[in-house]
Formats: C-alpha cells, sequence, structure tokens
C-alpha cells in the first residue's frame, strides 16, 4: 500500500462561499490518487445554517451575512479568531466510516486540549468539544461520493458576542467558550500547526506537508 500523505494547506483569512464552493470542486474532481487535504482557515463574520439548519436558532442575527450551506448540523457561527479545518478526506481509501471521520475529529480536537493542559469531552447526541458544559468546538460535514469536505471550527481568541444572537448548533441556552479565556497564548497559527498533527494522527497518515496556498477569489 502506497503511504498516505497529508497535503495541509493554510488559507489565511478568506470569504466563507468561495472556500465552500472550492471544497465542492475540489471534491468532485479529486481521484483515487488524489492525496487527501486539510484546509487551514479564518473566516469573515458569518452565520451559517446546515442542510436541516432551522431558522428559528437564528434569534437576532442583526447585520452578520447568513448563509445556507449543505454541511450537516444546525447553525453556527464563524468569525476571525476561530480556527476552522476543513477535511477533504477519501474515507473508503481510508477504510473508515461517517462515524469514525467524526470521533477521530473530535479526538484530534481533545488530544490538542490536553497538550494545554485542558480538560474536554463529547456529549452524546450532540457532535462537538465541551469544557465544562461549554462547547469549545463545533463539527458539520458533508460526504460526496465517498469523500468528506466542510470540518470543524475552534474557538481560539473572538469575539462570541455573535453566539448570543443564535441557538448555538440548535441548543436553547449553549454557552461557548475559546482557549484565550482558558489561559491558552499560542496564537492561532500555531495551533493550527498542532491540530493538524493531532488529525494527521488521528487518521494514520504517514506524513504530512505543509503547503501555503491562496485560493482564487477567496480573501476579501
Amino acid at each position: 500500500m502506497p503511504p498516505r500523505e497529508l497535503v495541509v494547506k493554510r488559507l489565511g483569512l478568506a470569504n466563507y462561499e468561495c472556500v465552500w464552493l472550492q471544497m465542492k470542486q475540489f471534491t468532485e474532481e479529486r481521484s483515487a490518487a488524489t492525496h487527501d487535504e486539510l484546509w487551514l482557515v479564518e473566516h469573515y463574520p458569518i452565520f451559517t445554517l446546515g442542510q436541516a439548519g432551522k431558522k428559528e436558532h437564528l434569534l437576532a442575527p442583526g447585520d452578520i451575512p447568513i448563509v445556507r450551506t449543505d454541511r450537516g448540523g444546525q447553525v453556527t457561527y464563524h468569525g476571525p479568531g476561530q480556527l476552522i479545518a476543513y477535511l477533504l478526506f477519501d474515507l473508503k481509501r481510508l477504510n473508515i466510516t461517517v462515524r469514525d471521520l467524526v470521533s477521530g475529529i473530535e479526538e484530534s480536537i481533545i488530544n490538542l486540549l490536553s497538550e494545554y493542559g485542558i480538560d474536554s469531552e463529547v456529549r452524546k447526541g450532540a457532535p462537538g468539544v465541551y469544557v465544562a458544559e461549554r462547547k469549545i468546538a463545533a463539527l458539520g460535514l458533508r460526504i460526496r461520493k465517498g469523500c468528506s469536505f466542510h470540518g470543524l471550527s475552534l474557538n481560539i481568541d473572538m469575539d462570541l458576542e455573535p453566539f448570543a444572537r443564535i441557538n448555538p448548533c440548535g441548543f436553547e441556552g449553549l454557552e461557548v467558550v475559546q482557549l484565550s479565556q482558558l489561559g491558552v497564548t499560542d496564537n492561532l497559527e500555531k495551533i493550527a500547526g498542532r491540530l493538524a498533527g493531532q488529525i494527521s494522527q488521528s487518521f494514520g497518515y504517514d506524513s504530512i506537508e505543509f503547503a501555503g496556498a491562496e485560493l482564487n477569489g477567496s480573501h476579501g
């Protein structure tokens, strides 16, 4: 079996809809020989509603744009200071199920937080990672032709106020938290590198290649 290589691309601060479009394009065009990729990005402020997302969970969005997207899950918020990791993985080649994918993502986040001395956990029926009942990471995925796209968001050092304008992930009164409130002083870029390492380890990649990348029209 050829070695499994994970290509990691850092996209910086980018427009949500442009990155979403290019994730779909990558997934549509990839072949059995295409390396899996992990895209690390921040987004401009935006609320996203999953495929089955209910508008009543948007309480008072104000001037923040709303996009209905094709991932699973309800409503969430993305903004600068939040790390997004998009997993463009061939599940068949990895020989994993969607449940394995979700568990591996959650495991990666829990292991990352453990590196910083933070205890975290998952909750049955509510995908994501929690620290003392407060949500620090959200998940939303889509599978197409046996391959995944979309992924996870991890709160690092951001303005959390917009979460009060929604029922995060469809849960009324759910509190959120971020790493900066838990004593972590590393910047987003360093945390992103550590998360990439944990994801690579969780899914059994043999090597990891970091590649700087700017997707067409994704900025501004």
